[in-house]
């Protein structure tokens, strides 16, 4: 009787699985709804709780946008960071323009500008700043992935060159001159589509869009994997030159998933920025791409939920450890890459489901 009983729950598993997911999206819907609740309320949750709940969703974001590109096609990339960081730098912007009203945002008259630089302009519009979140990433990575994918390049070549351009992104954007705002970046947001950045139901509009960005994310990521796109981008991560003899040409399959890739991360930059108050070039830093790197290694590559769970639990041991131990946070984080590769190569998520069989 056990073996049965047994194969039920098995079969039983997806189904319950897809009830535990439901349940916990819908109590992510509820939960920023607890921060209009008085204080004295014992169900109420701090504004503060709330931003960085929202601040990891947009983490999540970023996370699933590289397991498209690294658990799918096979292509490490170390910088996704610069993606993010000009979604944030387009709403950053658009939110300086709302603050400045008629005049230049205040990094520029501090710096003697006297005219808006020609790629800011229209940016007070919010349809043309949302333009601009969208293509901008979307456009380097098209020209970008372009040539490298022509050139061939992938494995540890590939990923070097990725983390060359935000190394190079970042650079530039330091640069005062540049129009960028330099190393303060943008700063000083007071409204968001005439509302209050600060007040808690805009925070609450910032956490609901983030989570539907998440899911929407994983939704169009569940469906190329389950599609022939999908088995394409596996045999091109798995045998690419199998692939090629089978007369598929892998160039318009990366360089599908890698713009795509990189416009979702253009557009959590872009919901990160009015819910932390600030964009700067350290968004650009490699070290943040790696971050990225590890979250999806911890949660498992290929998985889609797995990185999302492994941003959560980074970020969260982060906002710990960086209040208990500032100074070993870094080797702390550096320690456990280590570990993941040595015994879990497949993440969490490839743990669970070992233990399932």
């Amino acid at each position: 009787m056990t073996q049965p009983i047994t194969l039920t729950l098995y079969q039983k598993a997806p189904r319950l699985a897809q009830v535990a997911g439901g349940i916990l999206v819908l109590a992510l819907f509820i939960l920023p709804f607890l921060a209009l609740l008085p204080a004295e309320n014992p169900l109420s949750i701090s504004v503060w709780t709330l931003t960085l709940l929202g601040k990891i969703l947009c983490y999540s974001v970023m996370a699933v946008a590289l397991d498209l590109v690294w658990g799918y096609a096979g292509m490490l990339s170390l910088g996704h960071g610069i993606f993010f960081a000009l979604g944030g730098y387009g709403m950053g912007m658009y939110l300086m323009r709302q603050a400045a009203g008629t005049g230049l945002p205040d990094f520029m008259s501090f710096l003697s500008w006297n005219h808006l630089p020609w790629f800011w302009v229209g940016s007070e519009h919010f349809l043309w700043a949302l333009m601009l979140i969208i293509l901008v990433p979307g456009l380097l990575a098209l020209v970008f992935g372009f040539f490298a994918f022509r050139s061939r390049i992938k494995g540890v070549y590939f990923s070097i060159i990725t983390q060359a351009l935000t190394w190079a992104g970042m650079l530039l954007f330091f640069r005062n001159e540049t129009g960028f705002g330099g190393n303060n970046g943008f700063t000083g947001f007071t409204t968001l589509l005439g509302f209050s950045v600060t007040a808690t139901s805009t925070r609450v509009g910032l956490f609901i869009a983030s989570l539907t960005l998440l899911l929407v994310s994983l939704g169009a990521g569940l469906w190329l994997a389950r599609s022939k796109y999908g088995r394409v981008l596996t045999a091109v991560r798995d045998a690419e030159n199998r692939l090629m003899f089978c007369g598929y040409d892998p160039l318009g399959f990366k360089l599908l998933i890698w713009t795509l890739s990189a416009v979702l991360c253009g557009l959590a930059g872009a919901l990160y920025v009015p819910q932390v108050g600030i964009i700067n070039p350290s968004e650009m830093s490699p070290t943040n791409s790696i971050e990225a790197a590890i979250w999806v290694a911890l949660g498992g590559r290929g998985t889609l939920i797995g990185p999302v769970i492994g941003a959560f639990a980074v970020n969260g041991a982060k906002s710990i450890f960086t209040v208990v131990l500032p100074e070993y946070w870094q080797i702390c984080l550096g320690l456990l890459f280590i570990l993941v590769t040595l015994f879990l190569p497949r993440g969490v998520v490839g743990l669970l489901r070992k233990g399932d069989k």
